[in-house]
């Protein structure tokens, strides 16, 4: 619909793109001004009246690195750090002509991340990002407890018993082994931990059965999202978590709802890499409206 009279053109031309499924929709603010971001994320997320997202990435000039990555939840709420939605960041910037460079930096809430792209006729099609150092300090992650560190710890909810290890890795994560991922009512009790007392901003829930010494399942229930189809940061935990129980190698595999990344963990360096898919879905452009 045109705007009327005295009124301001509100369309915004953005690219769905997914990791593994976990997909979001960006913005090349090199182009287009976004203005109540918060309330545009929640209205263009919305699967049944929006575009359909696990939320909405902003991609802007930085002064510190190549670009900057903004991102929101589909909740409208504020996220540091995505590692799915920073792989397919790289996709854009190069697929469309923001770089040449086939190793670029990217500032993120969780600080400046270095990603390596592999490239098949002239497209991105999968990328290795460090991830950084592993947070494993309580008081950092953040999560409220008497321990220094959170590292199978007990904990019941709705009458179930866990071991608990949490992780930071720009966000908080709890990472909870079972034997069954695909009889979790995550739908219960994703909630019951994002919400929960000991977790101040929150929390990202990682449901994880280890298939073998290099292998595992994961699904993920994500704050400010629920449940989605894969969390790059959520895989980054479970690895490292896996890794601190003695369950697996340094190298592994993990396997979520929407595909699977491949996590390193770099002793001599204390920092995660990861390695995985990124997919152009379609351009568009949506009145906002």
């Amino acid at each position: 619909m045109p705007a009327k009279a005295g009124e301001r053109e509100q369309n915004m031309k953005f690219t769905k793109m997914q990791g593994c499924g976990n997909d979001y929709v960006y913005v090349n603010c090199f182009e287009e001004t976004v203005e109540q971001v918060p309330e545009v994320a929640r209205k263009i997320s919305d699967r049944h009246f929006g575009i359909g997202s696990d939320g909405l990435i902003l991609i802007k000039p930085s002064m510190k690195a190549d670009f900057i990555m903004d991102m929101y939840n589909s909740d409208g709420s504020k996220s540091q750090m995505c590692g799915n939605g920073i792989r397919c960041v790289a996709k854009y910037v190069y697929d469309y002509g923001l770089t040449n460079k086939q190793h670029i930096s990217i500032e993120t809430g969780a600080g400046i991340k270095h990603l390596d792209l592999k490239i098949e006729d002239k497209k991105v099609v999968e990328v290795t990002v460090d991830m950084g150092k592993p947070i494993t300090k309580a008081e950092l992650v953040p999560v409220v407890s008497e321990r220094d560190e959170v590292i199978a710890m007990p904990i019941t909810l709705a009458e179930v018993a866990y071991e608990m290890t949490c992780v930071s890795m720009g966000n908080p994560h709890a990472v909870l082994f079972v034997y069954d991922t695909k009889t979790i009512d995550i739908e219960k009790i994703g909630p019951l931990f994002e919400h929960h007392i000991m977790f101040p901003e929150r929390i990202n829930t990682e449901f994880i059965h280890v298939i073998d010494r290099n292998t595992i399942d994961m699904r993920v229930w994500e704050r400010g999202a629920g449940e989605t189809l894969a969390c790059g940061t959520g895989a980054c935990a479970s690895a490292y978590a896996c890794i601190l129980n003695g369950f697996t190698e340094d190298t592994v595999t993990v396997r979520l709802l929407g595909g699977e990344l491949k996590i390193q963990y770099n002793r001599e360096k204390e920092t995660i890499f990861m390695t995985g898919p990124a997919v152009t879905v379609f351009d568009g452009e949506i009145d906002l409206q």
